[in-house]
Parts: structure tokens; C-alpha cells; sequence
């Protein structure tokens, strides 16, 4: 039957169908043709057997004197449009059959019979067929689920003393009715054993002498009576026909007796001998089928995700059909209801919606015939009652009656605000009481008992031997998968029922046999493992998030239940009888059911079902993978070569492969092994098959193991990406070899392999290059990371098992080895990446996932540029080792092309996605390079003979090449001063340590001195250009000093010029000049700086030779003693020098005081003493001889006789302090700070005294 969900059109209200509340119609009205006949259905022609009919909504109406709400809308309709009634002639007799007595009709269509009420007895499981067809209402909407018999007879209850019996199953909100048969079911037991425990049971505590109650022979006069006056009423003439023969008569007698009564109860479906025992499969000659295909279109369900389809469409179930001809959902009061009903509707001319009733007159009609007929028509919407009275089966009259008048008929007086309690009452008694998923409740009232008593069967059941002899396990199970599979279609858009779908599922897995159903249990926890979302970043538990919601829609059987007793007595007390100890809960007496919201305050309570918090990542990929592990052990199990593998003991750890570096061939071995592995991803572009256990591409078993299995690699990819967040580096690398195990395993099995797929393999090769990355560089911590590494949970072994019957898992060994080789990490990190990278390239996926794509390139440059840094220090450790020689060794050229290969590879791997700043460093990094190669060749020949090679020449250009194109490649400052700073300094470096090589080391055997001092020159001032030392950072002392160097010996290179130059007197005075300006330059940096006293000192040193120099070549007194006088007072400046030196000398002192008494104490470093006596001694010599000269030029016999009297005064002065110098040096015992602070009182006076202009 097909679920159509269609908007109901308005209908009138059921008053506007009749003129009268009560008429009498005369035998032989005719009946004429009303515009009305089309406002109850408006289907007309176009309507069919099977096809939905006019939804009909009914408004409020208004009965017995109180307002009760009731709508009604038709969901499904097999129904052809509706035929007139015929109206027949007083004294027709009944007794005699018409013409088209069971048989079929253009007017009926070929549901013909069940239409007229020939079927009036639902099938025990009815309420399932229609949860089936309209599985979005269940578990949510709507209340309850049932026929509209089974409704009937709960409302009924209290003015009834007929026996209930009802089977109860709750899923979700939602309440399955259907009829328990006892007799019908005691019968089938009594012939083949089966609920041979409910029927001691019933015996012992209910009816200890039950026997079969036959029908009586007025029972099937009824029945026959009422089918013919059915006919009767579209036979068009309405007039008897010719009799068929007995023969035929007894025929369809019995085919009408066996169609009424006889509906099967279908045995208990894991019994298939006793399955071909159903009539009604037996009569329609259908096969029996196996027990798993009882779910019918499961597969529906799962359409809209990537749930594999447990079942072919079509596939039909024993006893699970949707039979009725109309489902309707039924709005009674606040009680949403899915019911199904067969009741005959006719229609057409004056009245386009009524319903037939056939009545014995010589018996009043009584309030339960009253109600019968009411719901009746409130359930189906039909404005009006016909009923035909006989007497003995001869027609006498008929009668019209309104559907709100019928509570207010003679005889059958009833309240329907009281109706409304019981539904109420009933619906809050089963809610409270039947509370357990999954469960089959036995709702019992004994004929003539006022007594309404509720039994787990699925308790009960639980203690015989066999607990699957409950015959409602299997459709309870498939429809708890079926409603938890439709809330996964929407699962997106309903997160906060994540709590009811673990429920559902969790309880369909719980009552199926694992053995038995390894299809449904298998998809039921891949649904499980699908409800967590390993893909999202976990919310903080807050009230906005969908997992901290409850669910009050079903809750598990594990979840704490409530309190079993209320202030209403509904429940069985101490007083009860010793005989109800068995029931749940127990209706004292039918009359509680009319009080008022009697069970009202149970009603509103329902246990919550929360979705589990998991607190973190580990937790919750351990939940899916617990599922994932049992769908994989039931696929397992259903596999028929199960025997045929080699049995593996699930408790004894799978050994780790371990092979030794030296035997794999360190990086080469690697190559061979990528190269396999990109063969092995061209073959899967091809789509080739590989499963070692001969699974059956397209087969439930293929399906269902490939999604389990890439929901496992999932699970091991985020415990790894989690792992690795927290530095477990071991447990990590662990991690990603299961994802990496699980994958091979897919791609083994896969026929054809979607993009996603591989996106998720390129994302897990990335992950395990930055792990191994991650290995390398923090190799102190190696063995900690090997325990991590080779621990392995039960879990993870049961299903590496489960893998190893498809594949051999060995595809990507190469990327998960833990190596204990530095040089072995590096190779396999990048490896990984370029693997990664590789499969972007296969399958064209780098356009769709650009941001993964820029991420695998960035992390091969980096490693790549990992592996340069490591040759490039391993190149340089040899070379600091290396002896002094003339040639480089072949180990370290080798090194040096490696290194140079991976920075020039890491470069083109930054600049192809516009990463500037990593590209500038990598450059940076080769211009490092290019220096150490420099470095390597300076140390051939003789230190005394050295000179500046070419090689050095050649590769401190390229340095300089390769650091110009890092600036290049950053273009300006602002996009990264750091970076930015870096590479100038670099730069400065390079200029610096080639300048001051050719200076010291000048290659004359090759070049003019005058083409060295120019390159010299030329270097040192590129040096200074990309040296700042304006701006403010932590390098700016280190450029400060940088530049005070430069400019002291490009000083000094120039005072040499100029003493050993003769001739050109223009090139002369500017060497001078530049010579003077750069000591001045030099000077006033090293002023700037704290910590460079000696420094400091020495410029200054030089400043006064190169004033001596200059006095030299002075011939006249007056020049020599201005040029005197100006070294006089170069001396008197370095007083701040010796004040610094002091300083330095005098903490020393003291942390050498402290260290002698704590031995603990470590001492920070100190000046170097011989080089502060060596500067000290020149310095007092210099400062002896300036004096002495200038005493000298200063005495009366050197000068023009004059009276100057300041000239007289520094003489004076220079004397005294020439005298004191003389003395101060002739003291050998005098300590070094003593010294000092004598120099600094001379320097005092010399500034004080000396007349010297």
C-alpha cells in the first residue's frame, strides 16, 4: 500500500448533511440527484482501487450538549468513489442472497468485500502494517496506532462486559494496538506447541479452566444477514436475485467464514517449519519466506544517506500489510491517532456521505451500539446514519440519523465529554505503564470482569527456554529500525532526537538474535556509529546543543526508570490478590476510566532519553568504533567461508611488523615502496577487486563491510588528529595505522572509488607525515613514544582481525614505521605528504579542496626544508670535524647537493601556491648553504700563506644571489618585518664575512692591492646598507656593533693606505678623510654601546697613531702642536672606556668574592684581562710619549720667544702629569683597577690643565 500524505480538503460540517434529527424514510423514495453529492469527496471518476482518496477534515462538533474536538483526515484511500446506497423494499427478504452476493463489482473494485465489512476481524499484526506505510508519523505525531475496532473496544470498556485483549508495543511517543486472540492463539498452541508458555500462564493465574468457545449458530445468522443486506444495498434495482446453487452457497459460506474468523496468527518468525502453516500465505500459494526478509521496505528508509539497503523493495511479509481500505489520522481531543478502518461509506444523490447499519427491531438500540456507531462515523468524518430495521431478516423501514444526535438516541443515551475522559484516561494509563521499547504488554480485561490488568509479555517470555517465542519480536524490531532509519533521513535538520534514534536502535539490536539477523544488527550499529559526528569540532556542553536535549519520547531499558506507584492506585498494591504480582499495572475498576483526568498526572510524566555526553574526542570515536566493531562481527558471521579462514584468537595481539632500517635501504627503499603504492592507486582508478575472503561485490555483506570500515578509518583519524594535538606522538602514529589498515582494507574491496574517499586517504597521509614529522624533532622522548606505539586494545585487535580477512593491510607499512632514524622520519614525512599530494593529482580533487590542497603543499615545503637544515648541519659537522686539507670530501659534496635538491624543491612547493614569506626563508636557508660550502674551502693551504680563494668568491655570491631573492620574493617590510629583518641580516652577514676575508686574507697573487681595498670597500659599505640600526628590535645592539666594525676597519684600511701610499697627494688627502670620518663613525657607535669598552678603547687607540702619523709629516711646530694637541685630547675622551672597564672589573671582583663563598654560584663572563693590560700598556706608553712631546714643544727653547701665559700653564700642567705617569708605571705591585683610576685622575687633570689650543 502506498503512503500518500496529501492536505485535506475542507469539509463541511457534519450537521449540513441532514434536514432532521431523526427521519423517516418511506420504502421506495426515489432518490434525486444533489449538487451536494460532490462536497464530501471530491475524487470523482478519477478515483480507483489503491489510490488516495479526498482527505476529509472535520471541525469541531458539537454533541451531547459539550464541545468535543474531533478532525479527521484521509491519509490513504483504496476505496472507488462512492456508490449510492440502494434503498430496498419493505419486506425484502434478507435471508435469501442476491445476485452479486461475494463477488466482484465495477462499483466496488477489487477490494470489494473487505469494503462491504466481509473482513471485519484485523490481523494481529495490523497496527504494523500501517506504522510501515506511514513511518514518519510514528514515534513522534502521532498517539496511538490500531483499528478502529481495537479503539472502539477501549472506549467501550466501561459499559462493556465483553473480555479485552490487546497487544501493546511502544516506539517513541507512539503506541501500537493490535488484537490478542487467545483463543486463536491457544488453538494454534494446542497443535504446535508454540506459546505453550502464555497458556500456562493464562491458566494458572487467570482462567484456570479455559476451554474454546465456540461462536454460536445467531452469531453467524448475523454476520450472513448483514453481508447480504450490504450487497443488497448497490445491487441498482434492489430487488432479490436468482439463489446461486448450495453448492456455491457452501462455498462462498465458507470462504466468507474463513475470510471473517479465520485470520491467522502467524507463528513465531524464527520457526520456518511452522511458517507454510499461515491459510492465508497457503491460499495465496506464496513461498515461505526466510525470517530476515519479514521487514518489507526497510530499505525505504534509507535512501536519502548512505545506509546500505537491507531489502529489495516489494519484498511482501507475513501478516504486516497495510489491509485497510482507508487510513486516516484522527484527531480526538489533544489524542493524535493512525487508524485504520473498512467501514462501508456510501454516497451520491441527497446524501453524499452516510454510513449503513442493519437492526433487529424487536431489540432497542443500546448504548454500545449507540457509541459503535458514533466513533464509527466520527473516525471516517460521515455527517449521518442510515439504519435499516427487520424483523426476522424482512426489511421494515429505514431511518436517518444525524452523527451529533446519535448520543441523544432512546435507549442509548451516553455523555460524550465522558468518551473523551476514557480515551484520555486510557491513552495517560498505557503511556505511563508500557514504557519499554521494544516490549510486547498484554492489555487483559476477563468477560464480565471489571478488572483491566497490563502483563510484560517480554518478561514473561524471557523466562521459558527459547525468549524469541514471542512472535512480536521481529516486527517490533524491524519497525524500531524502520522509525530510527526515517529520523536519520533527517537527522541534519533534528539533532535533538539523536537520544530517541540511539534508543530505538539499541533496543531493535537487544531483541534480535545475532545468529539469526546479522543484516539488521549489522545496519542497526553503523546507524549507531553514524549518530556520532567525528567530522565536527566537539561544542561546549551548553543548553544550545542538540546532545544535551531530552528526548521524552522513548528512553531505553538501561536508562533509570520511575517510581511504580501513584496516588491513584492505578498500580498493583500490597491489598491486590497474590495472582497480580505478574501484572505491570492494574485498572482497579472500569469506572476510574470516566473520572476526569484520572491518570492525568501520569500522563504528563515521561522518562527523558539524553543522547550520551561524550567529554572528549577519545570517548566518543571509542562509542563508534564499539559499534562499528560488533556490524563488522555480524557481517563476519553471515559470510559462508567463515570456516574456511584461518582461525585467529581475538585475545592474542596481532604482531607488528618490524623490519630493520638497514635491510628497507633508508630512503631509496622508500622510493621503491612510493613507487608501488602509486601503482596501486592507478589500478583503483580501474576499479580492481582484491578481497582475500571472496566476499560477493554488490552483496549486503560488500556494502555493509565498506561502510563500516570507512567509518572505522574515520574513528582512528580523529583519535589520531587528537593524539597528536596532545603530543602523544606514539599513540598517535598507532592511531593512523589503523586508519591507514582500515583503508587498505576498503580500497581492497571497493569496485569503484569515489572522490570522497580518496580526499579522506590524501587527509590521513597527510596527518601521518605531520606525526612522523613531529617524531623527529622530538626525539628525547623516543621511548616513551615506542610503548605508546606498540599498545593495543582488545577493541582494536577485533577489528584489525575483522581486516585481515580482506586484505593483508601491509599497502601503507612504509608511512606508519616507527623508525628510530632521524634521517628515516624526515624521508617518510615527506614521502607521506607527497603521497597525499600525488592522489590530489589523481583524481583532480586539488580544484575542489583548494584549502587541503594549499595545507599538503606548505607541509611538503616545510619538511622539505626540514631535510635541507638536516644535510646542511650534517655537511657542516663534518666539516668542523674534518682536518685541515686541501680537498672537500665526496661526503660532503654529496650532503651539499641533497640539501640544495629538498630547499629548491620546498621553494618551487611555496611558490606555486604564493606563500612569499616561507619561499624568502627557504631562499634564506640556501644562501646558509651557499656559505658553508664558502666556509668549507677556506681552510686549505697555510694559515700564514692563506689567501681569499675563488671558490669562496663563487659561493659567497650565490649566498649573496639567493639572499637578494628572499627580499625579492617579500617585497616590502610591512608583509613581514620579521622574516624581513632576518634576510637583511643575513644579507649584511655574508657582505661582512666576505669583506673581512678578502681584508684579512687579501688574494694578492691574484688581484692589485688597489682592486681588493675597492671590493672591500664596496662590500663592507653593502654590509652597512642592510644593517639597520635605527630601528628598534632585540638585533639592534648586534647591528649597532656590526656597523661600529665596518666603519673601525674600513678606518684602518684606509690609515694603512695612507701610510704605505707615496705619490698621489689627492688620493691621499681622501683616504685621510674617509679614514678620520669612519673612526669618528666608528666611535660614536661604540659610545652607544654598553658593553664594548675594549673595543672602544682600541678605536681610539688608532685614532691617536693616526694623529701621530699625521705629526710626521708636520714640519712646523705650530701644525705639530695642534695635531698634539687634538691626539692630547682623542686621550681625554677615553676616559669613558676606562670607566666602563673599571666598572666590569670591579663586578668581577665581586662574583669572584661570592663564588668563594657559595661554590654554587655560577660567574657571569668576565673581560679578558690580558687584552684590558695589553690596551692599558699601550695606552700609558702613547700617553707618555704625547706628553713628552708635548712638553717639549711647549719649553721656551722650542717656541717663539712671547708671553703666553696659558702655554706656560699647560706646561706647567703637562709636566706634573707626565711626572705622575711615570711614577704610577714604575710601580710594578700596582693592581689593574688601581692602574685605571690612576689613568682616569690623569685624564682628569690633563682635561682641567692642559692650555693647549
Amino acid at each position: 500500500m502506498g503512503d500518500s500524505n496529501e492536505a485535506g480538503a475542507e469539509a463541511p460540517p457534519a450537521k449540513a448533511g441532514a434536514r432532521g434529527g431523526l427521519r423517516l424514510l418511506s420504502p421506495g423514495e426515489p432518490e434525486e440527484p444533489s449538487a451536494q453529492a460532490g462536497c464530501w469527496c471530491s475524487t470523482g471518476s478519477s478515483a480507483h482501487a489503491g489510490s488516495p482518496l479526498c482527505a476529509h477534515q472535520g471541525s469541531a462538533l458539537l454533541l451531547g450538549g459539550s464541545e468535543v474536538k474531533s478532525r479527521a483526515v484521509v491519509k490513504y484511500s483504496s476505496a472507488p468513489p462512492r456508490a449510492a446506497f440502494a434503498r430496498l423494499e419493505e419486506k425484502t427478504d434478507l435471508k435469501l442472497p442476491p445476485a452479486n452476493w461475494l463477488r466482484e463489482s465495477a462499483k466496488l473494485g477489487p477490494a470489494g468485500t473487505t469494503i462491504l465489512g466481509n473482513s471485519k476481524k484485523s490481523k494481529p499484526f495490523s497496527s504494523f502494517g500501517m506504522a510501515y506505510d506511514f513511518i514518519d508519523s510514528v514515534g513522534n505525531d502521532v498517539d496511538v496506532v490500531s483499528d478502529s475496532e481495537n479503539i472502539k473496544k477501549l472506549l467501550k470498556i466501561p459499559y462493556s462486559k465483553s473480555h479485552v485483549s490487546m497487544a501493546v508495543h511502544r516506539v517513541g511517543r507512539t503506541l501500537l494496538l493490535d488484537e490478542l486472540d487467545i483463543q486463536e492463539l491457544f488453538m494454534r498452541s494446542s497443535q504446535t506447541g508454540d506459546w505453550t508458555w502464555l497458556k500456562e500462564f493464562y491458566q494458572r493465574l487467570i482462567d484456570q479452566k479455559w476451554q474454546r468457545k465456540k461462536k454460536s449458530k445467531e452469531h453467524w445468522y448475523q454476520k450472513a444477514i448483514l453481508s447480504k443486506f450490504l450487497y443488497y444495498s448497490i445491487n441498482g434495482d434492489g430487488a432479490a436475485q436468482p439463489v446461486p446453487s448450495a453448492a456455491e452457497q457452501q462455498e462462498s459460506r465458507s470462504d466468507q467464514t474463513s475470510g471473517s474468523d479465520g485470520a491467522a496468527w502467524p507463528a513465531p518468525f524464527e520457526m520456518p517449519s511452522s511458517v507454510s502453516e499461515d491459510p492465508i500465505a497457503s491460499s495465496q500459494g506464496r513461498e515461505p519466506l526466510e525470517p530476515s526478509y519479514i521487514v518489507g521496505h526497510v530499505a525505504s528508509a534509507a535512501r536519502e544517506q548512505n545506509l546500505t539497503p537491507l531489502f529489495n523493495d516489494g519484498e511482501s511479509s507475513q501478516g504486516l500489510k497495510n489491509d485497510f481500505v482507508r487510513n486516516i489520522l484522527w484527531t480526538f481531543e489533544d489524542i493524535h491517532m493512525l487508524v485504520g478502518s473498512n467501514m462501508p461509506i456510501f454516497g451520491g444523490g441527497r446524501y453524499p456521505a452516510v454510513s449503513l447499519r442493519l437492526r433487529d427491531n424487536n431489540k432497542p438500540i443500546n448504548v454500545l451500539t449507540g457509541i459503535d456507531c458514533w466513533l464509527d462515523n466520527l473516525i471516517c468524518n460521515v455527517p449521518e446514519l442510515v439504519m435499516c430495521f427487520h424483523v426476522n431478516g424482512i426489511v421494515q423501514k429505514y431511518e436517518m440519523i444525524k452523527t451529533e444526535e446519535i448520543p441523544n438516541l432512546e435507549n442509548s443515551n451516553f455523555s460524550t465529554k465522558v468518551i473523551k475522559d476514557i480515551a484520555q484516561n486510557i491513552l495517560s494509563f498505557l503511556k505511563s505503564n508500557c514504557t519499554k521499547e521494544g516490549h510486547t504488554y498484554w492489555l487483559f480485561k476477563a468477560s464480565g470482569s471489571d478488572i483491566v490488568k497490563l502483563y510484560d509479555l517480554t518478561t514473561l517470555c524471557e523466562e521459558t527456554e527459547d525468549k524469541y517465542q514471542n512472535p512480536f519480536t521481529m516486527p517490533v524490531a524491524v519497525l524500531l529500525y524502520k522509525v530510527a532509519c526515517n529520523m536519520m533521513m533527517k537527522k541534519n535538520q533534528n539533532k535533538k532526537h539523536y537520544g530517541t534514534i540511539r534508543t530505538l536502535l539499541l533496543n531493535c539490536v537487544k531483541l534480535l538474535d545475532k545468529s539469526r539477523h546479522p543484516q539488521i544488527i549489522a545496519s542497526a550499529n553503523y546507524m549507531l556509529s553514524e549518530l556520532f559526528q567525528l567530522d565536527e569540532p566537539k561544542k561546549e556542553e551548553s543548553s544550545e546543543s542538540p546532545f544535551n536535549e531530552n528526548s521524552d519520547e522513548s528512553y531505553s531499558e538501561e536508562e533509570e526508570e520511575m517510581g511504580d506507584s501513584d496516588e491513584n492506585g492505578s498500580h498493583s498494591t500490597g491489598s491486590d490478590p497474590p495472582d497480580d504480582s505478574k501484572a505491570v499495572a492494574i485498572i482497579k475498576s472500569v469506572g476510574e476510566l470516566s473520572v476526569p483526568e484520572k491518570y492525568k498526572s501520569i500522563h504528563q510524566i515521561r522518562p527523558s532519553c539524553a543522547f550520551p555526553v561524550c567529554h572528549d574526542t577519545e570517548e566518543r570515536c571509542r562509542l563508534v568504533l564499539s559499534y562499528v566493531l560488533e556490524g563488522l562481527k555480524s557481517v563476519d558471521s553471515s559470510m559462508k567461508k567463515e570456516s574456511d579462514l584461518p582461525a585467529a584468537d581475538p585475545s592474542t595481539p596481532i604482531p607488528l611488523k618490524y623490519e630493520d632500517e638497514s635491510a628497507r635501504g633508508g630512503p631509496e627503499g622508500l622510493e621503491k615502496q612510493m613507487a608501488l603504492f602509486l601503482d596501486k592507486m592507478g589500478s583503483l582508478q580501474k576499479g580492481n577487486y582484491s578481497s582475500q575472503s571472496g566476499m560477493i561485490p554488490g552483496s549486503w555483506q560488500h556494502k555493509m563491510k565498506l561502510q563500516l570500515i570507512l567509518k572505522s578509518s574515520k574513528a582512528y583519524y580523529v583519535l589520531s588528529d587528537a593524539a597528536m594535538s596532545l603530543q602523544k606522538y606514539g599513540r598517535a602514529l598507532r592511531y593512523i595505522k589503523l586508519a591507514l589498515q582500515s583503508h587498505d582494507t576498503y580500497c581492497c574491496l571497493c569496485t569503484n572509488m569515489l572522490s570522497e574517499v580518496l580526499l579522506f586517504l590524501s587527509q590521513y597521509l597527510t596527518l601521518c607525515g605531520d606525526i612522523q614529522l613531529m617524531l623527529a624533532q622530538n626525539a628525547n622522548n623516543r621511548a616513551a613514544y615506542l610503548e605508546e606505539f606498540h599498545y593495543q586494545t582488545k577493541e582494536d585487535q577485533e577489528i584489525l582481525h575483522s581486516l585481515h580477512r580482506e586484505s593483508s593491510c601491509q599497502g601503507f607499512a612504509w608511512a606508519t614505521d616507527l623508525s628510530t632514524d632521524l634521517e628515516s622520519q624526515l624521508s617518510v614525512s615527506c614521502k607521506c605528504y607527497e603521497a597525499a599530494h600525488e592522489i590530489l593529482q589523481f583524481s583532480d580533487l586539488k580544484s575542489q579542496n583548494t584549502e587541503h590542497y594549499v595545507q599538503v603543499l606548505k607541509r611538503m615545503g616545510n619538511v622539505r626544508n626540514e631535510i635541507g637544515v638536516f644535510y646542511m648541519n650534517q655537511a657542516a659537522a663534518l666539516q668542523s670535524e674534518r682536518l685541515v686539507s686541501k680537498n672537500v670530501s665526496a661526503a660532503e659534496q654529496q650532503l651539499w647537493k641533497k640539501s640544495f635538491a629538498c630547499f629548491e624543491k620546498g621553494i618551487h612547493n611555496f611558490e606555486s601556491i604564493g606563500d612569499a614569506t616561507n619561499a624568502a626563508l627557504l631562499l634564506c636557508n640556501t644562501g646558509r648553504l651557499m656559505r658553508i660550502c664558502a666556509q668549507a674551502h677556506c681552510g686549505a693551504g697555510d694559515e700564514f700563506k692563506r689567501e681569499f680563494s675563488p671558490e669562496e668568491g663563487l659561493y659567497y655570491n650565490k649566498a649573496v644571489d639567493y639572499y637578494l631573492k628572499a627580499l625579492r620574493s617579500l617585497g616590502t617590510r610591512d608583509r613581514h618585518p620579521a622574516v624581513w629583518d632576518s634576510v637583511n641580516w643575513e644579507l649584511s652577514t655574508t657582505y661582512f664575512t666576505m669583506a673581512t676575508l678578502q681584508q684579512d686574507y687579501a688574494p694578492l697573487s691574484r688581484k692589485a692591492q688597489e682592486q681588493i681595498e675597492k671590493e672591500v670597500s664596496e662590500a663592507m659599505m653593502k654590509s652597512l646598507k642592510h644593517c639597520d640600526v635605527d630601528s628598534a628590535s632585540a638585533r639592534q645592539p648586534l647591528c649597532q656593533y656590526r656597523a661600529a666594525t665596518v666603519h673601525h676597519r674600513l678606518a684602518s684600511m684606509y690609515h694603512s693606505c695612507l701610510r704605505n701610499q707615496v705619490g698621489d697627494e689627492h688620493l691621499r688627502k681622501q683616504h685621510r678623510a674617509l679614514a678620520d670620518l669612519h673612526y669618528s663613525k666608528a666611535v660614536k657607535l661604540f659610545q652607544v654601546l654598553k658593553d664594548t669598552p675594549c673595543e672602544l678603547l682600541r678605536v681610539q687607540l688608532e685614532r691617536v697613531a693616526f694623529a701621530e702619523f699625521q705629526m710626521t709629516g708636520q714640519n712646523s711646530n705650530v701644525g705639530k702642536l695642534k695635531t698634539l694637541s687634538g691626539a692630547l685630547d682623542i686621550m681625554v675622551r677615553t676616559k669613558h672606556a676606562f670607566q666602563l672597564i673599571r666598572k666590569e672589573l670591579v663586578e668581577e671582583l665581586d662574583q669572584a668574592k661570592s663564588a668563594a663563598s657559595s661554590p654554587a654560584a655560577e660567574a657571569a663572563p668576565s673581560l679578558s684581562r690580558e687584552e684590558v693590560l695589553r690596551l692599558l700598556s699601550i695606552f700609558e706608553s702613547r700617553l707618555s710619549f704625547l706628553l713628552l712631546q708635548s712638553i717639549k714643544l711647549l719649553s721656551p727653547g722650542r717656541r717663539r720667544a712671547s708671553n703666553n701665559v696659558e702655554e706656560d700653564l699647560a706646561l706647567r700642567a703637562n709636566k706634573q702629569i707626565y711626572s705622575q705617569l711615570l711614577r704610577a708605571t714604575a710601580d710594578r705591585n700596582t693592581s689593574l683597577v688601581e692602574r685605571i683610576d690612576v689613568l682616569v685622575h690623569l685624564l682628569d687633570q690633563l682635561a682641567q690643565g692642559s692650555a693647549v689650543q
